[in-house]
Parts: C-alpha cells; structure tokens; sequence
C-alpha cells in the first residue's frame, strides 16, 4: 500500500517541501511523520500546500540566470564570521549556516537562505573553511567562510 503525504521540509531523493507524494507505509509510519518531515495529506490539506508554495516562492531564487548572478558573486569570495574562542582555539559552540547567511547579507550585499547553506563537518575552531551554497536546483557555489575570535569587550 502507498500512502499520500504532504512533506514539510525538503527530504533528500524525495522531494521538496510542499510536494504531495506517495511512499510506502512503512516509510511514512516509520520514518517521515515521526521526524516532523511530512504530514499525512487530506483534502482539506490543499491550502497547507498552497501556503507552503508561496512561502517557498519568496525564498527562493527566481530563475537560472539570477542563481547564476548570484554564484559569480559569491565564488571565491570570503566572508568573517567571529566568535568566542577558548584557550585552545576552539569556539564556544559551533558556525550555524544562520551565522554564515547573515555575514554573506552583511558583508556581500547578497540574499541566500540559510537552510541552502551545507556545512559538510561543523566548524568549531578558528580558520578557514569552505561550504556550499545551493542556489538552485542546477547551481551551486562553493563560499570560503574566515572563522575569527570575537574581540574581548570590558
């Protein structure tokens, strides 16, 4: 048996959210509904849908050619994120792809979501580090993030 959902975030080889899909029970018993990741769809579900569709169209990048413009701005630049930093180098907690978003609107003048940033292993200490920025669907752009310790204020 298949049952229909409605996913709330972006499943990976699924589908992205706001989609309807049709998975098997087991999955969906299992996996997605108990992780927050879907709900289960009923025909009065429709406006979710149609809500979640015009919230993703606000987020995201319009065409090809904007992401494209957006990539050329980002590729090879650097931007600082600062924090507090322990005796051995080490942050206090690590960069949240939030941080590095805000620092791309603060000192590039570019507008990228958070959750488009992939941070493949957490950056807990002082250096250079380099993350990925899913623009759009066939663009992507590869950002250097400078971590700094954050200066100590009296």
């Amino acid at each position: 048996m298949a049952t229909k959902l409605i996913l709330t975030h972006d499943v990976e080889h699924l589908g992205a959210a706001g989609e309807v899909v049709e998975v098997k029970d087991g999955y969906a018993r299992n996996y997605l509904v108990p992780r927050g990741l879907a709900a289960r769809w009923t025909p009065g579900a429709q406006k979710q849908i149609d809500q979640m569709a015009a919230a993703r169209r606000k987020r995201q990048i319009a065409s090809l050619d904007d992401a494209r413009a957006v990539r050329d701005a980002l590729q090879g630049q650097i931007v600082t994120v600062s924090g507090k930093v322990g005796a051995a180098g080490n942050l206090f907690g690590a960069v949240s792809s939030a941080r590095i978003a805000d620092a791309v609107k603060a000192e590039l003048g570019q507008t990228i979501d958070r959750r488009r940033v992939v941070i493949a292993a957490p950056i807990k200490s002082v250096g250079e580090y380099t993350v990925l920025v899913n623009l759009h669907s066939e663009v992507s752009a590869n950002l250097k993030v400078r971590v700094v310790a954050a200066k100590a204020s009296k």
